[in-house]
């Protein structure tokens, strides 16, 4: 074989050697959830049953349809912190409004308004103001938890209104209807981040905002409903929250918002904008959930699940940083 025709077969072996490793870091969240799903499937009898399977989607619903909205902050090259106190906010209003009116479905439309205009709140403070949105919403998440406080007295409101359960606990066929909600709005937040003009808007801001101002894109615009769109996911998950435990509680959302931020980053949306997907950020949701779900049913020690968490993040993370390096 010719010299030339060696190097040939070198660079096509290269080739595809670099393509495989390219996938493996592109899609490294799926290689992961594929070997946690079969380890547990191994390990454990009853991980595949239809019991514990709809427990784990019901579980997690609040929190994919959070991180389905937080997947447009963080492209978009923001961090939104005051998800959870959103949440709580959102809960306890809706609740309140149960006790106080009898009239469930009002309350529970409260719950997606309020988020709506707490996340129009966020925007308008980042935008107009120019406040980083890491700081801005730290603030805002303060202001939020103590209103919830306020609203409550610090204690419970619970909710004895019937049919005030409904959402977060009636199944049909026997799912929640809550996992039915959850399937409709990630759909719906794909189908805009990956299929509409605005969807394009928001890698454009997160990749290069000034470049994207120059285009003709309206980046504070962007931005504000970006944060819209976080809002009313919070408000949206709150409501069936609320609903599955009968009761507001001020602190219900405390830590949600970093759930929601290290299931987005897990995922491999890059927290320097411009990359990521839906689709990612509910693969990091369920990769947490499983391995959370991995301890209790193997009796595991609870106290390792932060930290393996926690080493299983960084190696994603690291993967993803990789593939950045070669490009």
């Amino acid at each position: 074989m010719s010299e030339a025709a060696n190097t040939t077969v070198t660079q096509v072996r290269a080739k595809r050697a670099f393509s495989l490793k390219e996938i493996v870091i592109e899609y490294a969240v799926l290689l992961l959830l594929a070997i946690v799903l079969v380890a547990l499937a191994i390990l454990s009898p009853t991980f595949f049953t239809f019991g514990n399977i709809v427990n784990i989607l019901n579980q997690n619903a609040p929190l994919v349809i959070i991180a389905s909205a937080g997947t447009f902050v963080i492209i978009s090259g923001n961090f939104d912190l005051s998800t959870g106190a959103i949440y709580s906010v959102a809960g306890v209003i809706a609740a309140w409004l149960a006790v106080h009116t009898d009239n469930v479905w009002l309350a529970l439309l409260a719950a997606p308004i309020v988020g709506l205009v707490l996340g129009a709140f966020n925007g308008t403070v980042i935008t107009r103001l120019r406040v980083h949105s890491f700081l801005a919403t730290l603030a805002s998440s303060m202001i939020f938890t103590t209103i919830a406080v306020l609203i409550t007295g610090g204690s419970l409101i619970t909710v004895t209104t019937p049919g005030f359960p409904v959402l977060g606990r009636d199944r049909i066929g026997g799912i929640f209807i809550a996992v039915f909600v959850m399937i409709a709005v990630v759909a719906i937040f794909w189908f805009i981040l990956s299929r509409t003009v605005f969807g394009r808007h928001v890698y454009a801001v997160g990749g290069n905002a000034e470049a994207a101002e120059l285009s003709g894109i309206h980046v504070d615009r962007t931005r504000v409903i970006v944060f819209v769109l976080s809002g009313l996911a919070a408000g949206s998950a709150a409501a069936i929250g609320v609903s599955r435990i009968a009761s507001g509680q001020p602190l219900a959302g405390a830590g949600l918002e970093l759930s929601a931020i290290a299931a987005v980053i897990l995922g491999g949306t890059s927290i320097y904008g411009g990359v990521g997907a839906v689709w990612r950020s509910i693969a990091g949701v369920f990769l947490i959930a499983l391995i959370g779900n991995g301890f209790d049913l193997l009796n595991l020690n609870p106290q390792l699940k932060d930290m393996v968490t926690g080493f299983i993040i960084l190696a994603a993370v690291g993967l993803a940083a990789a593939g950045r390096g070669k490009r």
